[in-house]
């Protein structure tokens, strides 16, 4: 018989896994398939480490978890959970059963079929959610398709489940900085979305902030597009074009009218300041790709586990 693991990453999230993992095993019981968990605690501050030690106690076979020695990011604890799963498939889900357990059979069915490498879920509304949010989500997946090669469907979740060779595939990216929805669509494979609407968490509360949203969108749009650096070149060549037509413009000005002045210092401040600020606004996005590349060439692991069972 097959084997299905089940990766969780978690933070903070105590009040959620004891509701988790009922959820899920009402489902899984019936199809089948045989499951194994891997919850990565992700250098949680509550009690989520205590809660996975009791699930571990009740089911030694088939739970098992990973804990971190401080809070890595929930890109290092999905990395941590793909790499000790063993499962024939492994899909990823959280905690929080935003990513509803009922979808688990049809994503196995359209799986097993051997058509699909990947079966994904996609949101088709953003109910419950703040709407300044929603809106900077959705223009974040217009703009990332614009300027990047590698598409990223609007609304698609990390919820997903995946064959072995595709899994194998993700791991084989060591990379660093990861942004795994990209990394999901970079690899290749055959990929099919099931669409459902947005479901609210069960308990507890989100750490995701719109700016912490916002970071990780620049993240993902650096990590796949040299959009921003080409942008940054087109505004240095612009302003420089710019700077030499208004030059011209003055020294026309001064031969045919002889008695005509220079604009007065406000103008000359205004102009100073705005050519200040493109330069440092092309040093940062030119600063940010260094950054990645000076954090890759570190070659730091990209988690620390302190305790597995």
């Amino acid at each position: 018989m097959a084997k299905l693991s089940i990766v969780v990453p978690c933070y903070n999230e105590q009040e959620a896994i004891p509701l988790f993992y009922p959820a899920v095993e009402k489902v899984v019981t019936a199809m089948p398939i045989d499951v194994e968990y891997w919850f990565v605690n992700d250098g949680s501050s509550d009690g989520t480490l205590a809660e996975l030690r009791k699930l571990h106690e009740q089911d030694p076979a088939r739970v098992h978890y990973v804990s971190f020695s401080r809070n890595f990011g929930k890109e290092a604890g999905l990395y941590a959970g793909l790499q000790a799963a063993t499962g024939d498939y492994v899909v990823v889900m959280d905690v929080d059963l935003q990513d509803p357990p009922e979808y688990l059979p049809e994503m196995y069915s359209n799986i097993t079929s051997g058509e699909y490498d990947c079966v994904g879920m996609r949101r088709t509304d953003r109910k419950g959610e703040a709407k300044f949010k929603s809106f900077l989500s959705d223009q974040f997946y217009n703009v990332i398709n614009k300027i990047s090669d590698t598409k990223i469907v609007s609304g698609a979740r990390d919820y997903r489940m995946m064959t072995r060779q595709m899994v194998d595939a993700v791991l084989s990216l060591t990379e660093y900085n990861r942004f795994s929805k990209g990394i999901f669509n970079w690899v290749g494979f055959k990929t099919k979305y099931l669409p459902y609407k947005n479901v609210e968490r069960v308990a507890g509360t989100t750490d995701w902030s719109t700016w912490k949203l916002f970071k990780y969108a620049v993240d993902g749009i650096t990590d796949f597009s040299e959009a921003p650096l080409a942008l940054a070149t087109w505004m240095g060549g612009l302003t420089a074009v710019v700077s030499i037509i208004g030059l011209i413009f003055v020294l026309v000005r001064k031969l045919v009218i002889p008695a005509s002045s220079a604009f007065g210092w406000a103008s000359m401040v205004c102009i100073i300041l705005f050519l200040g600020g493109i330069q440092l606004l092309c040093l940062g996005i030119v600063g940010r790709y260094i950054g990645k590349i000076y954090m890759q060439t570190k070659k730091r692991p990209i988690y620390i586990i302190k305790e597995k069972k």
